[in-house]
């Protein structure tokens, strides 16, 4: 079994809500030598922005407050944040409003003036239940959601055991295979497993954000670190903290931005743009591509060093047209057959399913069954329900002699055709990005 990453400690992130500035500084400055990250704000409306833009895992918590009472903001950061812990701090003649705090939502209470030792007791007591909180909500979640089905192929039963001892590790992750194989499923599937499941799945696509955009949205930045930066923001590292950060499709992340990601894989740390503060990020990485990574680096814009470290477990999903055996039971599965059954689909038309190409995997079966079901109405799934059937040009080629590359290339132009050369709906038709899309065209335009 794999030896896990080892897991970095970070600090439990406390938002201390007070009016008086001696108060907060005396709460800080004992609080941050008792290993906590302590961010302040003096009233409601700056904590308002604070609950808005960071993670917490705990508040501090002055009732009376210059712009309202502290019980209203209970309520608020109990309906948004229903894990996060809450201490209440009031006045010896405000037991009484710490009593109604408490039934409001809050964890404890201490009077003032505070002895820190206590409170220092308290918040970790406090840091405890939600933790709990946090892990049942997590399994309740993943009571609700619908497993993913594998199928009960040899190779398919192999990826289930290769991603059970994924989930069973904390080891970066890279998953392997084409355009709609359902490399994100995975990805999230070995998450929701992991000891990480109650903490954020980051899900980030490299081929949409683009160098400086990638950047900013995975570092963050701080105000005036740019033209258009007008507030400090986090980026989406800290919001994997503790959690999974999924990269879709690295292969298209920029060769600048490699680098900068490779140092933040060897420290875990890293600094939002304009800034001078190191930032610590606890994640798990998970990767995916459809590229031959390893041709992308004879190429020159993937870098060697990266792909050692994102490479320590592989995970190669393949395509739907390898395993076309399958397809029967996973259309049944798409449809909802069984106890949860909707529509059932005629035998001529599976079939024909079966002597397709697929050349966009599950993602293109799935627009395909969606569609029909529509037209269908809750009836049978028949012919006329799937009209590109008909076309002679997506007719199984087994009596022509035509390779895949030759079928995919004949539904690839007739989709083309049929959208009068619109790129953006001829991807969404066939289930892929545009970029893949034009990345099929050139190479198909290089093999002709």
């Amino acid at each position: 079994m794999l030896q896990g990453v080892k897991v970095l400690k970070t600090k439990p992130k406390i938002l201390l809500i007070d009016d008086e500035a001696a108060t907060r500084f005396g709460f800080t400055r004992f609080l941050a030598s008792s290993g906590f990250d302590v961010q302040e704000a003096e009233d409601i409306s700056s904590a308002d922005k604070q609950l808005s833009s960071h993670t917490f895992d705990a508040v501090i918590l002055d009732i009376k407050l210059p712009d309202g009472s502290g019980l209203d903001l209970i309520e608020r950061i109990r309906q948004d944040s229903p894990e996060i812990s809450i201490i209440i701090i009031t006045g010896t003649g405000d037991i009484p409003l710490a009593v109604d705090a408490m039934r409001r939502g809050a964890d404890n209470f201490l009077t003032k003036p505070v002895d820190m030792q206590g409170l220092e007791i308290f918040l970790k007591k406090s840091l405890e239940v939600g933790l709990i909180r946090k892990l049942h909500s997590s399994r309740q979640r993943l009571k609700k959601r619908e497993d993913i089905w594998f199928g009960e192929s040899v190779i398919m039963q192999e990826i289930v055991t290769l991603a059970r001892i994924a989930a069973e590790n904390d080891s970066p992750v890279l998953i392997t295979g084409e355009t709609g194989t359902g490399k994100g499923v995975l990805a999230q599937w070995i998450h929701n497993r992991s000891e990480r499941a109650s903490f954020a799945f980051v899900d980030v696509n490299c081929s949409g954000l683009k160098g400086d955009l990638l950047a900013r949205e995975l570092f963050g930045n701080v105000r005036g670190a740019f033209t258009s930066a007008e507030q400090d923001r986090d980026g989406l590292l800290d919001a994997a903290d503790r959690g999974t950060l999924f990269l879709d499709e690295i292969g298209e992340m920029d060769f600048s931005i490699q680098s900068q990601f490779l140092k933040v894989l060897e420290e875990k740390t890293y600094r939002r743009l304009g800034d001078t503060k190191l930032q610590r990020s606890d994640f798990r990485l998970i990767c995916a591509t459809n590229k031959n990574i390893e041709e992308e680096i004879r190429n020159g814009s993937f870098r060697n060093d990266l792909f050692f470290r994102i490479n320590l477990f592989t995970i190669h999903i393949p395509p739907l047209r390898e395993r076309i055996g399958e397809l029967p039971d996973l259309v049944g599965h798409l449809l909802g057959k069984g106890q949860h059954a909707t529509v059932e689909i005629a035998e001529d038309v599976m079939r024909s399913l079966q002597t397709y190409a697929w050349p966009g995997n599950i993602r293109e079966l799935k627009n395909v069954l969606e569609r029909a079901k529509i037209l269908s109405r809750g009836n049978m799934l028949t012919r006329e329900h799937f009209s590109w059937l008909k076309s002679p040009s997506l007719q199984p080629p087994a009596d022509t002699g035509k390779t895949l590359e030759e079928i995919e290339y004949i539904h690839i132009r007739s989709k083309l055709a049929s959208n009068n050369g619109d790129i953006t709906k001829t991807a969404k038709c066939l289930g892929i990005s545009r970029a893949t899309l034009y990345r099929r065209l050139k190479e198909m335009g290089e093999a002709r």
